[in-house]
């Protein structure tokens, strides 16, 4: 077609695909949900493919997405808003804050937000968190850049790289990788990558930019709590990090026992996510709830109040599941899989090369990934010996870099640290990218000893 071989047909056809669906998004203000639909049928008229299978392809891949995705996403956010009302998280960041003192407050919240980002969306984590860090710059006097970026990174991390969020979550499905060895390798990889785009680098760039809040944003949001109002820390903790436990703990049996043992075979139940997060669920019920004084209509309302604006996230992950399948069904992710594989390039450095250039034009790192790990995914299966938990860390990795004008992160943090635009580059989108590039040159490290 057009005097093209049919695999060079195929590159341009995603390439044409891909660059509509940027557009869609980015300059036609387009929902990522129907632009990835219209991406997806258009892909697929276009390859060649059958009506009915362009519709079964995208079915598909949006069920099979949600089918798991959709369940963790729940729970997670069920998990989040019952933190967030109870106090825990709050009382997480002021016990780290006490341990550490003023003079290192910066570390602090940057290990508060990677341990409260866990089970958090990442707006989730910030709109919970960055109270505290107007209050501590209001009482310390420690410039709200300094405190500000390490939140902001160490929230971004484990965002980007530690399930149960969505993008780990989804490229975890996509590679069919282990998520216990995820988890594990993305918390070995994510918490050096933080503390160098975060403490290091925030306090660096407060010496130039140290942030200046309004005092209208102060007073409504820096409101302090009373201690003895809070959970306690190491009931919060357990709570927390009891999903995280557990799936680790089904990643050990995985590897000490016998596919046949009574013992792994009970851990492969308790330590699936949707099995973990549900415990940690009803253990938040008493830990966050019961005990707390919330009644249980209060308990009831809060976990309706939380699913409400997961409802987006949702059906935009859906949509990237059936673009990811188009992708496959069309031929398209073969033909860029026999491509890297003459190109001799290394499969997790593509998985982090084709995230951070659609996270770039798009600015979402739920499309980077979504997009990123369908395009990689084939790749798979051609190389033999490819570490598919290190693909998901180098494409959550990629899908973070170089937050700018098309992200609504950009504009959040913005706002709320009451800095120009010009400001918020040198400092959320170079903090950003230090991620990104800390994180796949860890990642690559990693590769040379799990391989």
């Amino acid at each position: 077609m057009l005097g093209l071989t049919n695999e060079n047909y195929l590159l341009l056809d995603a390439l044409v695909t891909i660059i509509g669906l940027v557009l869609l998004i980015t300059k036609f203000k387009v929902h990522p949900f129907i632009a990835l639909t219209l991406a997806s049928g258009f892909l697929g008229l276009t390859s060649g493919m059958d009506i009915d299978k362009i519709i079964k392809s995208f079915q598909d891949g949006f069920g099979g997405v949600l089918g798991f995705v959709g369940i963790v996403l729940a729970l997670g956010t069920m998990l989040g808003k019952l933190m967030a009302d109870s106090g825990g998280a709050d009382r997480i960041a002021r016990t780290l804050i006490s341990a550490f003192g003023v003079k290192n407050v910066h570390w602090a919240m940057m290990f508060a937000a990677f341990l409260v980002g866990i089970p958090l969306f990442f707006e989730i984590g910030f709109v919970l968190l960055i109270p505290l860090v107007f209050i501590v710059a209001r009482r310390s006097g420690v410039p709200l850049v300094k405190i500000g970026i390490p939140l902001l990174a160490g929230l971004s991390v484990v965002h980007a790289m530690v399930p149960p969020h969505p993008g780990p979550l989804l490229a975890i499905g996509v590679f069919k990788a282990d998520i216990g060895k995820t988890i594990l390798y993305g918390l070995l990889v994510g918490l050096p990558t933080a503390i160098i785009a975060g403490p290091i680098y925030g306090k660096f760039i407060a010496k130039y930019i140290p942030g200046n809040p309004s005092e209208e944003l102060m007073s409504q949001i820096a409101k302090e709590h009373e201690g003895d109002d809070l959970p306690g820390f190491a009931v919060t903790l357990a709570t927390i990090l009891l999903p995280v436990f557990l799936m680790l703990l089904k990643t050990f049996a995985d590897i000490a026992l016998a596919p046949e043992n009574r013992v792994r075979v009970w851990m492969e139940l308790i330590g699936n996510p949707i099995t973990a997060l549900v415990a940690a669920v009803l253990l938040g019920f008493y830990t966050f709830g019961y005990s707390r004084g919330f009644s249980r209509e209060q308990i009831l309302k809060m976990l309706d109040q939380s699913l409400a604006p997961t409802a987006a996230i949702v059906i935009i992950v859906g949509a990237g599941g059936g673009f990811k399948q188009m992708l496959v069904a069309s031929g398209v992710g073969d033909v860029i899989g026999h491509l890297a594989v003459r190109a001799d390039i290394s499969p997790i450095l593509l998985a982090w090369l084709v995230a951070a250039v659609i996270r770039i034009a798009t600015g979402s790192a739920t499309v980077a990934t979504i997009t990123g790990a369908g395009i990689v995914a084939p790749v798979v299966g051609m190389i033999p010996g490819v570490n598919r938990e290190l693909l998901v860390l180098a494409t959550g990795a990629g899908s973070v870099i170089f937050s700018h004008v098309n992200d609504a992160g950009f504009w959040l943090v913005k706002q709320y640290f009451n800095m120009s635009v010009a400001e918020t580059f040198k400092t959320w989108s170079m903090m950003e990218t230090i991620l990104s590039v800390v994180g796949i040159i860890l990642i690559m490290l990693l590769s040379l000893v799990v391989g």
